[in-house]
Order: C-alpha cells, then structure tokens, then sequence
C-alpha cells in the first residue's frame, strides 16, 4: 500500500462512485459556451455556481441511494496556468478560483455520511488531453502544476487528481506537486482505441514509469477519456499494474479521440450497455473502485454503473 492510500476511504472494501462528463453535459445538454472546454469560469457567477451544484448534488444523492460514497472532481481540469492564462486568467485569480472550485465541492459533505463524499482537485494536462505537443519533463511539469495543486490544497480538497494524462513525464510531476502540496493524489491516463497511451506506450510501462519517479507516492491510478473496449485487454494483460488501477471514468461512446474531436453532436452511447462493460470488467478485476464518467456520459449512465456494479444493501 502507498503512503497516502490509506487516507481514501475509496480504496476500502466497497466500491465508490465518481462523477460523469461535466463539459460535455454543460456545451450539449445545456448549450453553455465553455471556450477551451473550461468549467471554472462558471464559478463567477451565481447562476454558474448553481448549475455546478445541481450536478454535483445528483451524483451525491445517488451515491447515498446506493449507500455508498463519491468522488467528486472539482471543475478545474482547465483551470491551470497554461490553459488559465490562454483564457486571460492571471495566476491570482486563478488560485482564487481554484481555492473556491474545492470549496464549492467540499460545500456537498453535508449530503452524505462523514467519509462518505471525497472532494478530488482535478488537474488538466498542458496539451488538449488527445495530442502530444510536447513531452513535458518531471521537474517542468511539477513547476508548472503547482500553483495549482496548493491552491486545491488551500481550498480543502481531500486528494488531487491528474487527469487525462497523455505519457509518463508529465503525471509525475503532477505527483511530485501532490507530495508538495501534502495531499494524496490519483492519476488518470487516456488511452488509445488500441489501448495505448497517446505517445505509444502501454498502460503497465506508464504506470511504472511514474511511480519510479515518484517513489509510488500516487495512492492509485485510473483511465479515463476512452471506452471500455479500448482499455479492457490492456487492463488484463497489465499483470501487476493492475493492482494499481483502482478506477475507470470511461466515454459513453466507442468513437476514437479523432473521431470525437471531430463530431458536431454528442454521442452518448447506451447507458446500460456501458454499465455492463463496467460489470464485466469488475468480476475480471475486483479491485476497481472509483467508478465514473467522462466525455458523453451524464447522472443516467452512472446509475446504471451503480446498478449494475454496486453490491445490494
């Protein structure tokens, strides 16, 4: 077990649920301009805050319904100094947002038993999250990310989570920034139709490749941004890495990242179906146990993961 692990109460006997595609129900369900796909301008205004609540409170009270817990990812996956600054953010403002975006999450504790509701700063990649601009180095990436790690820390997030990681170099930076900051930190690559990270590499080599950097400071790691039909071999096949993936935040749609990039409409795939992927892949790997949503999914398709994967009583 990590040092951190420990400290998450996701990581015990009983399976918890996460959150869905937040930017992708906000530009299709609700038409809000969300220019580089951020959320956390939303914070900014009163009618902002409140749509963000009302979709954090759904997942909230189905997690209670299935007596549960959650983990839920603050709406700051652009809300770093890269992608911040392209929006004309500057950094003062953006510690502040970032301070608020924990609070705001944090805020939803109280619809749920002590332990029970994990507040998770999410941390965006320096690229889109599909291409490769640039490998960042370790050192680089933690520079660049910390900022925004200490402004979720100060906001009181329970854990940091790197999302959307595209190769090796730059998620372990961000868990050197975790380690800074002094709080737990899970990261969550994408992947490929074939299985494969962005740059080539397999899922096991990433994995290692990080927590030989870090010293395995990452409490546990996830895939998020691809379907289960990508992911699913490369999760059998990854032997002891598996152990190490404790989470899925899956796409409804089996589209490649080209694919989506390109669509004009969301594909929002069957609920059900993908809640079944998501039991088969946990009676194969038991240790799964953050399950979510990301790009194409909404409270719907985790309901029907909760039914579907979630022992009764």
């Amino acid at each position: 077990m990590t040092p951190t692990a420990i400290r998450l109460p996701q990581l015990g006997a009983r399976p918890f649920l996460a959150d869905a595609g937040l930017e992708t129900e906000l530009v299709f369900h609700d038409a809000v301009d969300l220019p580089h796909f951020a959320a956390f301008p939303l914070l900014e205004s009163e009618a902002g805050r409140a749509r963000l609540l009302t979709y954090y409170q759904g997942f909230a009270a189905l997690a209670d319904a299935h007596g549960t817990g959650v983990v839920l990812e603050t709406p700051t996956w652009r809300a770093g100094a890269g992608w911040g600054g392209r929006l004309g953010y500057r950094s003062r403002t953006l510690a502040r947002l970032n301070r608020e975006a924990a609070a705001l999450v944090g805020s939803l504790r109280t619809f749920l038993p002590p332990g029970r509701l994990v507040a998770s700063g999410c941390i965006g990649p320096c690229g889109d999250g599909y291409v490769i601009a640039r490998r960042e180095q370790a050192l680089a990436a933690r520079d660049h990310h910390q900022p925004q790690a200490d402004a979720l820390a100060e906001g009181g997030a329970d854990m940091l989570s790197a999302m959307t990681m595209t190769h090796a170099g730059e998620a372990a930076g961000i868990v050197l920034a975790a380690r800074r900051s002094a709080l737990p930190i899970a990261v969550s690559f994408t992947v490929g139709t074939d299985g494969r990270l962005p740059d080539g590499t397999r899922l096991a080599e990433a994995i290692d490749a990080v927590d030989q950097a870090t010293g395995g400071y990452a409490a546990y790691y996830m895939v998020n941004c691809a379907h289960p039909s990508h992911f699913g071999g490369e999760l059998l096949a990854s032997g002891m890495a598996a152990d190490r993936v404790r989470g899925i935040r899956a796409n409804a749609s089996r589209r490649s990242h080209a694919e989506l990039e390109a669509a004009s409409a969301l594909d929002e795939g069957d609920p059900q179906a993908l809640a079944d992927d998501y039991r088969r892949l946990r009676e194969a790997l038991p240790g799964l146990s953050v399950l979510g949503g990301c790009c194409g999914t909404d409270l719907r398709h985790i309901a029907a993961i909760a039914r579907a994967c979630l022992p009764a009583g």
